[in-house]
């Protein structure tokens, strides 16, 4: 397995951060896998991969860059740069289109195993990497950016509540099950590759949550480090199904809403991450739900928990039948 030596300095340093570019190649990998892990990651597909390949296919260089940058078992580093903190997607992605030419055709190398085909020996590719990436952002990410950051955020909620509870082991538990995880004595397991530990002590860490399930590590030596994952299955599949209208007229569709995400035990905080409603009127609205019995208060250390009752679950089920 691989693994990073990290020492306490680089764990009390280290951030969970977004990351619109990082979303973006998310993105582009899982178009070019072309296969989804849930009906909401089908119901994207469907919906941008026609157009994807139509891109592909009308421009070949293109189309070969991408499957060498992917590689077999590989991504090339200049495609996922270690992202270091809250930043707007164009300036990510001028760090990508500023990858100098030879640091391209070396990466290329790395991520085939062997050099690359002989109509990439030319000075564009980083160029040409920005200008899909720019697409895929454009057609089929920012459009629904806002919803996506607010699962991501939702995301990096449960993972600090986690970590404030018990630690790295509890906050990286099922980050990527059978990846990625906490070894104890300063050892982080970041893939079941055969390779040798690397030293990150002093270095930047980052843990980046993505909506597509996937997710890969990258760096930029010697200081920044990235763990990239999937966001948590509850709260990347949260706001998918929309409210009925019997319950929206029975509760109200904002309550309705909240009633819909308490599937799986929540905090406030994660739920007006989700909704992006403001902290009062989510408040009033877990408080009707509470006297209607629909919703009830569950403790994790110093974390107040939502979740459905029975009654809830049996209100909410009850809508979908009909």
């Amino acid at each position: 397995m691989g693994w990073w030596q990290v020492d306490a300095d680089t764990l009390a340093g280290s951030r969970f951060v977004v990351s619109p570019l990082t979303e973006t190649t998310a993105g582009l990998l899982t178009l070019a896998q072309g296969t989804a892990a849930h009906p909401g990651e089908r119901a994207w597909l469907d919906a941008h991969l026609p157009a994807y390949r139509r891109r592909l296919a009308a421009d070949p260089i293109d189309a070969l860059l991408l499957h060498a940058a992917l590689g077999h078992h590989w991504i090339a580093d200049f495609l996922v740069p270690a992202p270091d903190g809250p930043a707007h997607f164009a300036d990510e992605l001028e760090r990508v289109r500023a990858t100098p030419a030879e640091t391209v055709h070396a990466d290329l190398a790395v991520s085939l195993g062997g050099p690359p085909p002989a109509a990439l020996e030319r000075p564009d590719l980083a160029e040409r990497a920005a200008g899909l990436l720019e697409w895929v952002w454009r057609e089929t990410i920012s459009p629904s950016w806002p919803r996506r950051r607010r699962v991501i955020e939702a995301d990096i909620v449960a993972r600090s509540e986690r970590l404030s509870q018990g630690g790295w082991s509890a906050a990286l538990e099922e980050l990527r099950p059978g990846m990625v995880r906490w070894l104890g004595e300063g050892r982080l397991q970041i893939n079941t590759n055969d390779r040798p530990p690397r030293d990150i002590s002093g270095a930047r860490l980052r843990f980046v949550p993505v909506t597509p399930t996937c997710g890969w590590v990258s760096w930029q030596l010697p200081h920044r480090y990235a763990v990239v994952y999937p966001c948590w299955g509850p709260l990347a599949d949260a706001g998918r199904p929309p409210v009925p209208d019997a319950l929206a007229r029975l509760l109200g569709r904002a309550r309705a809403g909240v009633l819909l995400l308490l599937a799986s035990p929540k905090s406030t905080t994660q739920l007006v991450a989700l909704t992006g409603q403001g902290l009062g009127s989510v408040g009033r609205h877990l408080k009707v739900l509470l006297d209607a019995r629909l919703v009830r208060r569950q403790r994790l250390g110093r974390t107040v928990l939502y979740v459905r009752t029975e009654l809830g679950k049996s209100l909410v089920e009850g809508q979908h039948d009909t």
